[in-house]
């Protein structure tokens, strides 16, 4: 009896190490969202289950010892990956999957103003998504454009290091920035602003180069990015991130997200602080700004009845930024012995979206509400600057017969700016804010003609309360002869009207001062682009190429004169016209061992023809830019390598003769490189560490008159190349399901 009493025990006790030891829990994402539904086995049994909406599953009853997973789900290729199951080790797993094609299936907005996939949309958009940037982490948007082909993010000043997006070799005030398709990002908040927007808010980013005046309006002449925010329903519960650098830049990037009622909400934060001073040309000049930085995000989404949905998101930004001579302390602040630029910003926005609750009609209202508060001082220059943009926009998206989708708008975008220089002065000095009104209307249509042929043609009203009446059309159409070949041609014409403080920066921090010969006019561009992309398989994988042909003619060109006096900067509307063309190429190649390759290539060339014939080629533009990535994973133990760089030819760049300035007119040859190792650990875990600017490029000759700030020779706007050395990063990342 007793031993038949200790077999039982012996028994029960086993049985239940069986269960404990075998149970597998995990979650399945891709690009750092769930994947529902998707099909969970264990190799050579019958053991296997299906996660749920949320991605989550559990297996039970597995046998002990090495076992081998598989994952599968439509649309995403086949994961394998092997599990040690034992008494004493919990499995929590992280799966992550790859889409079948990361291209063609993707969800665009940005060149329809509608939900469509990147096969589908006539106009070629390039869909860049968080998991790609950290192939080389940076703690803003601004710095991770830089790994997107034919998108240069362009520091303007060696002191205060401001920078604008440079798409296809077209200055900053040619790129509209948006938020979830607002217009909030603009004018004066393009010079700083752009460093304010964390990657821990970024779902993805929609980047179209070319004219989108059509749907966008002014300022969207060379092309667009729009930033689109996290869906609060599809982030992770909690996501944490933090990278250092040897240079002693700390990032840290925080979010969480909690259900309450019919409505979730996603709270996210951003600091990133640098207070060490380098100057490593010795020329008592700070190389990079020291920077003291928080942004905070909060997102509501919430669930209406007849899957109407409202979503409301508001964002605040404090930034204290210096950069300045090596002895300046917050003492020198505004004074004329010891030279810095200091720029405290604040910033705040609020936008939303609400689908109108009409039976069978999809009506969608659009606004945001943004201010932009700067105080900042040049040396002993004081700038105070106050900008508000409210925005307003209705969409009708509505079917037309089987084979017309149209969409027609309304919008209203009122911007208030006030600042302190002669710009908002009447000529007895009274102040006079600048304050435009821009409603419009447009329409356009999406015609389907068979399998293969689909059109866009557009048209858009505007009214600006300065410049009276302004047409926009546009035409695109997409053929696709098969499910791998795809041609679109694009036809535009875009507007732009100027907006000084965004293109007169380099007079404050500098010595030059501004002259408006005339009443300056919006410019006019028109604009065509031939895009063609290839989707193949072979053997060993997958992959698409990209080239795309385009050309831009500008009439009444805004142009910045640097060249006429070293004193001043002219601005007047060109007598000539403009040109930007050029050709570019991507292509990108996934293999079935774990290698990834991206490349890309710009051949352009942007130049200005003077009333007298003369060719004047646009400073800070090269000829040629190339981006590349290639990663390789050893999925055995969870390991990643990236290697990513940029390659740029000389470019143009701002000298001062007149002053003895012997400084090379155009940059060398130049690159920026970076690696990685990225080690993915249980539970969502990523401890990741690297090089960047490993071949230690610099820079020479950044500032004139370095050792005379004050002097009218001083002159920090050489720039083509950050002032930062080799230095080491690493991080870790956290992410719960």
């Amino acid at each position: 009896m007793r031993k038949l009493f200790t077999t039982i025990i012996y028994i029960g006790i086993y049985s239940i190490k069986s269960a404990f030891a075998g149970e597998i829990k995990g979650t399945i994402v891709s690009k750092d969202k769930p994947v529902s539904f998707a099909n969970v086995i264990i190799m050579n049994t019958n053991i296997g289950t299906q996660a749920n909406e949320d991605g989550k599953f559990t297996l039970t009853h597995a046998p002990d010892g090495k076992q081998t997973i598989q994952v599968t789900s439509v649309g995403y290729k086949t994961k394998l990956l092997t599990v040690h199951i034992s008494a004493e080790k919990s499995n929590n797993l992280l799966i992550e999957i790859e889409e079948e094609n990361t291209q063609l299936n993707e969800v665009v907005v940005t060149g329809t103003m509608k939900e469509t996939t990147v096969n589908e949309s006539p106009a070629p958009i390039q869909i860049l998504n968080p998991t790609f940037f950290r192939k080389n982490p940076t703690p803003s948007l601004f710095e991770s454009l830089s790994m997107v082909n034919g998108v240069r993010p362009q520091l303007n000043c060696n002191v205060c290091n401001t920078g604008d997006i440079h798409i296809n070799g077209m200055e900053g005030p040619y790129t509209m920035v948006l938020i979830d398709g607002m217009p909030i990002v603009s004018a004066l908040s393009s010079v700083y602003g752009l460093s304010g927007i964390p990657n821990s808010m970024v779902e993805r980013i929609e980047v179209m180069k070319g004219p989108a005046s059509t749907l966008y309006g002014s300022e969207a002449v060379g092309g667009l990015i729009n930033v689109i925010t996290k869906s609060p329903a599809k982030a992770p519960r909690f996501n944490f991130d933090w990278n250092s650098t040897s240079y002693l830049e700390n990032n840290f990037d925080a979010s969480i997200k909690a259900k309450i009622g019919n409505a979730t909400t996603l709270f996210s934060g951003n600091y990133f602080v640098f207070g060490n001073r380098v100057d490593i040309n010795q020329d008592n000049f700070t190389d990079v700004t020291l920077q003291n930085r928080i942004s905070l995000f909060n997102k509501w989404s919430f669930a209406r009845k007849h899957n109407r949905l409202l979503s409301l998101a508001a964002r605040y930004v404090y930034e204290d930024r210096f950069g300045g001579e090596m002895q300046w302390q917050k003492s020198n602040r505004g004074g004329s012995e010891v030279y810095g630029e200091s720029i405290y910003t604040k910033r705040w926005e609020l936008l939303g979206s609400y689908q109108l609750p009409i039976d069978k009609e999809k009506i969608t209202l659009n606004f945001s509400i943004n201010q932009h508060d700067q105080n900042s001082v040049y040396g002993a220059t004081t700038y105070l600057a106050l900008q508000r943009i409210f925005f307003g926009q209705l969409l009708w998206d509505k079917k037309l017969g089987k084979n017309h989708d149209a969409l027609m708008g309304a919008t209203i975008r009122n911007t208030y700016y006030d600042d302190n220089t002669l710009i908002t002065q009447l000529s007895d000095l009274s102040n006079a804010p600048d304050k435009i009104w821009l409603p419009g209307v447009f329409i356009q249509d999406e015609i389907t003609a068979g399998t293969k042929n689909k059109f866009l043609v557009g048209l858009r009203y505007d009214y600006n309360s300065k410049h009276g009446n302004i047409f926009s059309p546009r035409f695109n159409w997409k053929l696709s002869p098969d499910k791998n070949n795809i041609f679109r041609l694009s036809v535009g014409n875009g507007y732009r009207v100027v907006n000084l403080f965004s293109e007169d920066h380099a007079a404050l921090t500098g010595s030059r001062k501004v002259i408006i010969k005339n009443a300056l006019q919006p410019e006019r561009s028109y604009n065509t682009n031939l895009d063609y992309q290839h989707f193949f398989t072979f053997g060993k994988g997958h992959g698409n190429i990209q080239m795309n042909a385009f050309y831009t003619y500008f009439s009444n060109k805004i142009i910045a004169d640097y060249d006429q006096d070293p004193e001043l900067v002219v601005y007047d509307n060109l007598k000539g016209h403009g040109i930007s063309k050029g050709l570019a190429f991507n292509g990108e190649f996934a293999f079935t061992s774990g290698l990834k390759a991206f490349m890309g290539a710009t051949l352009m060339d942007v130049y200005r023809i003077e009333s007298d014939g003369t060719k004047i080629n646009q400073i800070q533009t090269p000829h040629f830019t190339g981006n590349y990535s290639i990663s390789y994973s050893f999925e055995k133990i969870q390991l990643t390598f990236d290697l990513t760089g940029n390659i740029y030819s000389p470019m143009r760049l701002p000298v001062v003769r007149q002053y003895g300035d012997t400084r090379p007119e155009y940059s060398p040859w130049f690159g920026l490189h970076n690696i990685q190792a990225t080690k993915r650990l249980k539970n969502g875990l990523q401890l990741y560490g690297g090089i960047k600017n490993f071949t230690n490029f610099l820079p020479k000759y950044p500032i004139f008159r370095a050792d005379a700030p004050f002097s009218e020779q001083f002159d920090p706007s050489y720039n083509y190349a950050p002032l930062q050395r080799i230095r080491g990063f690493m991080g870790l990342r956290l992410n719960i399901f």
